[in-house]
């Protein structure tokens, strides 16, 4: 993997293990290396080699972002410190009396910061149910003539809503908008937003990109190169960017996102399946399902069907909380995407900020991130926990 035109020929799985990861021209080592140093020596005085102090550039960061703009077929690419430094990059480019509509099951994290930090701040903000079921005429009725960003997530987190990327872009396109997309619950490897459309794909790296729970960071990739360099001068500017180890743990983990997403697809669907069989759910959550509203869009613009898992227990919070408690191979613990599985309660724990709001999560929801362990081993143990629930109804 020489030259980025073969790269560019190359399937995903080689890009994601040889683009800009060596071997080192230096040492010939095939791991790129990780680049601790703060500043670098000038040749002469503003004559460098690329690099002059940490927080505007490293080389490990700048291997990260070449393979992951590659990846999502962006002309650039940049790492951040975590997935909402990212988002707060973005909403930077925005003007007090702007206004952003996004996801009405947007994550909680993503409600927080539009409408805590960035409202106070004169961002206006609607959210719209943009998917399947609401479809462009819930974005028309919320259009105003101040609306300058549409924000997207699919599949949206936690209700796995499916948005067609390509007609809201055409739509927000239409009325000079710039259209960004989370793409962290699909990953490159089974979503590309941008060749769909949409000009910026946002990430937590620290979710599937990562894959290992053991880091933090955030990503954007952007379809031109004007608004990369936007965006890149509030990286270096407010200075939210990620250190050397954490891009070196997000860069190694992208070399097995493939595999470990086509594990995560096929143990997430037998899941789905369980799921909606079982007495105690009353509804399942999962693009995979021919019962999903967004099933069709979902087979148009995605490869797979993702990890994510969510579902109504019939008997509500009380049936909710005895199943996130009571399984064991599932560990109780927010965040997602990683090879172990886990099971969380959105409505106390990762979308708590939506309480009270037109967000506010069903208190009888549960969210799985399902994992890569066995898969016998994952149906039992959610089995013998909606049965226990089920006792209770």
């Amino acid at each position: 993997m020489k030259g980025p035109g073969e790269a560019a020929r190359a399937g995903f799985e080689t890009r994601a293990i040889h683009v800009g990861q060596g071997p080192d021209p230096t040492t010939g080592a095939v791991v790129p290396p990780v680049s601790f140093a703060t500043t670098f020596a000038q040749d002469a005085v503003g004559h460098h080699r690329g690099y002059e102090y940490a927080r505007s550039g490293n080389p490990t960061r700048a291997a990260l972002e070449e393979c992951l703009a590659d990846l999502e077929g962006a002309a650039r690419g940049l790492a951040f410190a975590s997935g909402l430094a990212a988002e707060d990059a973005v909403l930077r480019t925005l003007r007090p009396g702007d206004h952003v509509i996004f996801p009405h099951d947007a994550y909680g994290g993503t409600f927080r910061l539009i409408d805590k930090v960035w409202g106070p701040a004169g961002i206006g903000h609607t959210p719209v149910d943009m998917s399947a079921t609401g479809g462009i005429d819930g974005l028309r009725r919320a259009w105003l003539d101040s609306t300058r960003l549409v924000w997207v997530e699919t599949p949206s987190n936690p209700l796995l809503s499916v948005v067609d990327i390509a007609a809201v872009s055409a739509e927000a396109h239409s009325r000079g908008a710039v259209v960004v997309v989370d793409n962290t619950f699909a990953t490159p490897y089974l979503q590309q937003p941008l060749e769909l459309g949409a000009d910026i794909v946002v990430h937590s790296a620290t979710k599937y990109l990562g894959g290992h729970s053991d880091v933090v960071g955030g990503f954007l990739a952007v379809a031109d190169t004007d608004l990369g360099d936007r965006l890149a001068f509030f990286q270096n500017a407010v200075g939210g960017v990620p250190g050397p180890m954490d891009c070196y743990l997000v860069l190694r983990g992208v070399k097995t996102l493939a595999i470990r997403m086509d594990r995560h697809c096929a143990n997430a669907s037998a899941v789905a399946g369980l799921l909606e069989s079982h007495p105690a759910v009353s509804r399942v959550h999962y693009p995979g399902l021919r019962s999903h509203p967004g099933h069709d869009v979902a087979v148009r613009q995605m490869r797979g069907f993702g990890g994510m898992v969510s579902f109504v227990l019939a008997a509500g919070e009380r049936a909710a909380l005895e199943v996130a408690r009571s399984t064991s191979v599932f560990t109780l613990a927010e965040s997602l995407g990683a090879v172990e599985s886990l099971i969380e309660h959105p409505h106390r724990m990762t979308h708590a900020s939506t309480a009270g709001s037109a967000l506010q999560v069903d208190p009888g929801l549960i969210r799985l991130s399902v994992g890569i362990e066995t898969v016998g081993d994952l149906l039992d143990d959610l089995e013998r926990a909606l049965d226990r629930a089920q006792r209770l109804s």
